[in-house]
């Protein structure tokens, strides 16, 4: 939960010093990536995307790993925040009293019918494709191992 916090704060140190930054790099595949120091190597945010991921060293060179997004919990918190605003709204309204300036009342909250993916479906498959990066990895190192044994073992004879 720390690391998370740490990223998610390095994350946005990134975003903020871009949009600080007095000369605005040209939009080329080389100013794609802005990289930050952390303990584990580097963070990398995709300025395209807004992805971030952790790249280090490891045994087959330098990777990049996606930094997981709690995109549920944060869709969950929005979603509860706009209930318990619509309820404060509605109660403000039901005691005669008019809604402060520059709101208005809340439009009512569609729900998920078939037509529309679940927040969980969404969940789901980002597990999925952070599984299938993971098991391509480990494969990735397994092979290098493997050739360096293969170099080895010639190397001996």
């Amino acid at each position: 939960m720390i690391v998370k916090a740490l990223v998610l704060a390095a994350a946005s140190q990134c975003l903020i010093a871009t949009a600080l930054a007095e000369d605005a790099a040209p939009d080329t595949e080389a100013s794609r990536y802005m990289f930050s120091k952390i303990a584990e190597g580097f963070l990398r945010l995709d300025t395209h995307t807004g992805e971030v991921s952790v790249c280090g060293q490891r045994t087959v060179g330098w990777a990049c790993q996606a930094v997981p997004e709690d995109r549920v919990v944060l869709e969950n918190e929005i979603a509860r925040l706009r209930r318990e605003n619509a309820a404060l709204k509605k109660d403000i309204l039901a005691r005669g009293l008019p809604l402060p300036a520059g709101s208005a009342p809340e439009p009512p909250v569609a729900g998920y019918n078939g037509d529309q993916p679940s927040p969980t479906a969404k969940s789901d498959f980002d597990r999925l494709v952070g599984l299938v990066g993971q098991a391509w990895r480990r494969l990735v190192e397994a092979i290098a191992r493997a050739e360096a044994a293969a170099e080895r073992k010639l190397m001996r004879r």
